[in-house]
């Protein structure tokens, strides 16, 4: 029995439905039932496992695979599609949740999926086809677990489904240098279709996962969030195939602000994708701390990846280039960034990665947290940062849906990653240096900033009293010399308009000099020069010239010091 041919059959069996249109509808549709058929399946081993005959199924058994779906004889027509949304979605969508963590997977995925197929007869036959597959044999699993995967390699070209999917290659690569380990916890935020956890599972499998206490260590070592229903399903599906009894994907958004986060709650490893691009709604943002409020999803998901990890957890995310620059906002959370953790390593990859959801240029960024919850270090944990280009493999213009990524192309990076030298593709930048030459070159304006502000607060003081001398004037009596004082106090409040706009123009120097230092945009100096047509771009180039001349005039002095001293 070929499975991949079960599931083509499966397809072109939905396409016949009028209820079913497009390909996300056609995979959720299938998603579904596939989870309800592979979770009768774990039921039935626990059953077969369980000698006290007590184990009880979080699912009713009507709505079990088994009492309505197995017998291809069984229920169809209308008698099936009024049963499927009449009886089993309102009743598994209202499952009660008792101690049994299932069940609240079963809720989640019955209250967020839905039943799009209209013609009973066409479902009967899916459900048929589905029963050619034994989720009990070992083969069948295997074989299964590679088509799964090809199913939801498809959403990378499903309209905007394609968000939830991370290139396998991509997926394996940042779980191998992250390198988890049995006992830790592993956290993907924006778990899309769960490919960065089951990375993580069949990583440390590798490193022996036999006997129960270690099957239950790596139950609990793996935690995704997922907001929208369609990715959540999969995910959990996804980590059930991979052996994983109650998958712990929370069915939620990680983008609501945890301020008081226990140890307990944070993690030893991040492994993401998040969402970039994407709008986040104001009531979302306004959780988040002031100085780090936006709409943009990338830089949230960052401030909350922070905030998730241990002291000493590592990350390895995917960042689009508009993460790595810009200011505002995104210079402070990069600011953060670079204060707690150490951002050892950058690798620029090319802008088709992701087509055809996406063809925006993106980055692999790898940080270790260094701070502890609350505390505010003086010093910045990043030193330096090593970045490493990626490049397309000769002959090669981009990728494609048939030309996807592959994991050997990171053979250089992984021979080069413990052995680190700059050469064509790889090169260091000392951030250290970056960030106290911006500090020296803005210290100047927040200094004139702070006598600026001081000259204002005497100006008000002059302003106060004066306005209380002409309030004891009589209007009659001492016209003349309150029209005098009055016009005395227009000056005054004049000069302090002007004082209190020099004061913010000197701080937006200040600040514009000190927050381009967190500017990441680093391109490889051994590549092409960039097209300097853009001003903004110029500035950014005349800034790091700046900062490099200033470090070789350090150098030239120190060097003429030396030589004179002996």
């Amino acid at each position: 029995m070929n499975i991949s041919s079960v599931i083509k059959n499966i397809r072109n069996i939905m396409r016949q439905d009028r209820g079913v249109n497009g390909d996300a509808q056609r995979l959720e549709q299938m998603g579904w039932m596939l989870f309800l058929k592979i979770f009768d399946a774990k039921d039935e081993d626990f059953e077969d496992m369980d000698e006290t005959g007590e184990y009880v199924s979080p699912i009713p058994k009507k709505f079990q695979w088994r009492n309505w779906a197995a017998d291809d004889e069984g229920i169809t027509g209308d008698d099936l599609t009024d049963f499927i949304d009449r009886e089993l979605f309102p009743g598994l969508s209202e499952l009660s949740v008792t101690k049994d963590k299932r069940a609240g997977l079963v809720r989640d995925v019955f209250g967020g999926n839905n039943n799009y197929m209209k013609n009973g007869h066409l479902f009967r036959d899916v459900v048929n086809e589905m029963n050619k597959i034994d989720f009990h044999a070992a083969k069948d699993r295997q074989v299964f677990g590679q088509v799964y995967e090809s199913i939801l390699k498809e959403l990378q070209s499903a309209g905007s489904s394609g968000e939830f999917y991370t290139p396998r290659a991509i997926t394996e690569f940042l779980t191998e240098m992250v390198n988890p380990r049995l006992g830790e916890k592993v956290l993907d935020p924006a778990c899309g279709t769960g490919g960065f956890l089951t990375a993580a599972i069949e990583h440390i499998r590798k490193s022996g996962v036999d006997n129960l206490k270690q099957r239950q260590k790596l139950q609990n070592s793996v935690h995704g969030m997922e907001l929208k229903p369609l990715p959540h399903m999969l995910a959990v599906t996804n980590l059930i195939l991979h052996d994983i009894e109650v998958p712990d994907i929370v069915y939620e958004d990680a983008l609501l602000w945890n301020q008081s986060l226990t140890h307990k709650q944070r993690v030893d490893a991040i492994l993401a994708n998040p969402p970039f691009g994407g709008n986040v709604d104001d009531e979302t943002a306004s959780t988040f701390p002031l100085s780090f409020r936006t709409k943009e999803s990338a830089d949230l998901f960052l401030v909350m990846m922070v905030n998730y990890l241990k002291q000493g957890g590592r990350a390895a995310i995917v960042l689009p280039d508009g993460s790595l620059t810009g200011d505002g906002v995104k210079a402070r959370v990069r600011e953060m960034l670079l204060r707690h953790c150490d951002l050892h390593t950058i690798i620029r990859l090319p802008n088709s990665v992701f087509k055809p959801y996406a063809t925006v240029a993106t980055n692999l960024l790898f940080f270790e947290r260094k701070t502890g919850p609350g505390q505010e270090p003086d010093e910045f944990s990043t030193k330096a940062i090593w970045f490493y280009e990626h490049s397309l493999p000769e002959g090669m213009k981009s990728y494609s849906k048939t030309k996807p990524i592959k994991l050997s192309e990171f053979d250089g990076e992984r021979e080069w990653w413990n052995n680190r030298e700059e050469n064509g593709k790889a090169w260091k930048v000392s951030i250290e240096a970056i960030i106290a030459r911006a500090c020296e070159n803005a210290a100047p304006h927040f200094e004139k900033e702070t006598e600026l502000k001081k000259d204002a607060r005497k100006i008000k003081g002059k302003i106060t009293r004066q306005k209380a001398d002409l309030k004891k004037l009589d209007k009659k009596k001492d016209a003349a010399k309150l029209k005098r004082g009055q016009a005395n106090v227009g000056k005054l409040e004049k000069q302090l308009q002007e004082t209190e706009a020099k004061a913010r123009t000197e701080k937006q120097t200040g600040d514009s000099i000190y927050y381009a230092a967190f500017d990441l945009d680093f391109k490889n100096p051994n590549g092409v020069e960039e097209d300097l047509g853009d001003p903004v771009k110029m500035l950014k180039k005349l800034n790091r010239i700046d900062i490099e001349m200033g470090e070789l005039q350090e150098t030239i002095l120190n060097e003429l010091s030396q030589a004179l001293s002996n």
